[in-house]
């Protein structure tokens, strides 16, 4: 029987087209709030963390203690730093950069083709011109909140790791600021609340607002479909 691999994101809305494709089902017996599902011969799980280096880290770890997980891979949306990368572009990093603490991690190859640049994961949301500069030079390509988070729990306990995210928003584009950020629980679902009393402070933004949702929604569709397909692939007896 090939190893298990386990999906993780970060909000419900990326699990979304996870559970589309592979028909996953709510596990009763796995780790808490997963989902559990079979893609050719290989049992598959998938869990969402919540938002957040913490969430990650927390996550994870009861992931990998309630599951015997031969891989797992990271898959979600992720803000490009330039302003040119295509939204729904598929963000498969050579490093991984704990923003917090420099640590550098490499993701396991899966799937065709050759990673690419680096993906910075950080709790702080980086939109000043100068501070994405410098990340640029770096050779970081976009930003998350929990793909270095994953990653270190991985490396500890020794589990093959991949990402697979696809660009939802540029920096850039100066929509994503500390007061859209907030329009998220930080378990990854909506804040009605938030969300009404920001329409109603800013009308104008509604269709900037609208147009971030749609291109969530394709980034949301690529990264699962680029996971998938990927996973697919893998020969059996491969971690």
């Amino acid at each position: 029987m090939p190893p298990v691999v386990a999906f993780i994101v970060a909000m419900p809305m990326e699990l979304t087209p996870l559970v589309r494709a592979l028909s996953l089902q709510r596990s009763a017996d796995g780790p808490e709030g997963g989902w559990v599902g079979r893609l050719g011969a290989r049992w598959v799980v998938a869990v969402v963390t919540g938002m957040g280096t913490s969430l990650a880290t927390a996550g994870t770890d009861r992931l990998l203690e309630a599951t015997p997980v031969g891989r797992v891979v990271v898959v979600g949306i992720t803000g490009a730093v330039d302003a040119e990368t295509p939204i729904g572009t598929v963000i498969r990093p050579e490093a991984v950069v704990d923003g917090a603490t420099g640590e550098t991690h490499r993701p396991d190859p899966l799937g065709p083709g050759s990673p690419k640049g680096v993906l910075w994961t950080s709790d702080s949301l980086i939109t000043a011109p100068d501070a994405l500069e410098r990340l640029r030079r770096d050779g970081v390509v976009a930003m998350d909140m929990e793909t270095a988070a994953v990653a270190a729990v991985c490396r500890r306990r020794g589990v093959h790791w991949s990402v697979f995210r696809a660009v939802s928003d540029r920096a850039t584009d100066g929509i994503i600021d500390e007061e859209v950020f907030g329009l998220s629980h930080q378990d990854g679902t909506p804040n009605g609340k938030a969300i009404a009393a920001f329409v109603l402070r800013h009308p104008g933004r509604i269709p900037s607002m609208a147009r971030t949702a749609k291109g969530a929604r394709l980034a949301t569709r690529r990264a699962a479909e680029a996971a998938v397909s990927a996973v697919a692939a893998l020969d059996d007896g491969v971690g």
